[in-house]
């Protein structure tokens, strides 16, 4: 029996146990696993840094535009503001152009007043001035206002004083322009200065 009995503990030692199988599978299935996370893990680590390079790319791209985009913003800026002052300062430009004739025109009357004593021609030289001026200011945009007989209009009129209107049609009109009103391209610039009928 003791022959039998060694027998058996060496057969059963030859012969592979569940057990060890087992294992020795469990382990090959891990490391199979293990390797396939790793492989996922790597290719997502991959796209991951791809997809922050892509995002750091597009980020400086959109910062220079917005630099960029700023900084012709301020040029844009500094342009108009000087544009405005060239603008400001130099308006009256082309008034003042137009007005050189008729300062001429009343320079040379200045001379001939010294020189003569027909005081007819002085007042038909004067007369001419003025119409040459008018006409200079209307074709700039001066519009004188007619106030006399109109209604009186807070708008257009600066009552100075009221006096008892001469007649009941005339209350609350105006019975005398003191100061005359005018209009630029249909812009009040100076208020009529008025008397009003009470």
């Amino acid at each position: 029996m003791e022959n039998k009995d060694i027998l058996d503990e060496q057969a059963s030692m030859d012969t592979p146990q569940p057990d060890n199988l087992a294992t020795e599978s469990g382990d090959s299935d891990d490391a199979v696993t293990a390797t396939s996370e790793e492989t996922s893990e790597s290719t997502s680590a991959e796209g991951f840094i791809a997809e922050t390079n892509k995002i750091g790319s597009e980020l400086a791209e959109l910062k220079d535009k917005y630099l960029r985009l700023y900084a012709d913003f301020e040029n844009f800026r500094r342009r108009t503001a000087k544009e405005k002052l060239d603008l400001i300062s130099n308006a009256n430009e082309g008034v003042l152009k137009a007005l050189i004739p008729v300062v001429d025109d009343f320079e040379r009357a200045m001379q001939s007043i010294e020189n003569t004593n027909d005081v007819a021609a002085l007042k038909e030289g004067v007369s001419l001035i003025y119409t040459k001026l008018f006409k200079t200011l209307e074709s700039k945009g001066l519009k004188p206002m007619t106030s006399k007989g109109e209604p009186f209009n807070a708008d257009l009129h600066e009552s100075v004083t009221q006096f008892p209107a001469p007649s009941d049609d005339l209350k609350g009109k105006v019975i005398d322009e003191i100061e005359k009103g005018y209009y630029l391209n249909d812009k009040v610039i100076r208020f009529a200065k008025v008397i009003v009928g009470s």
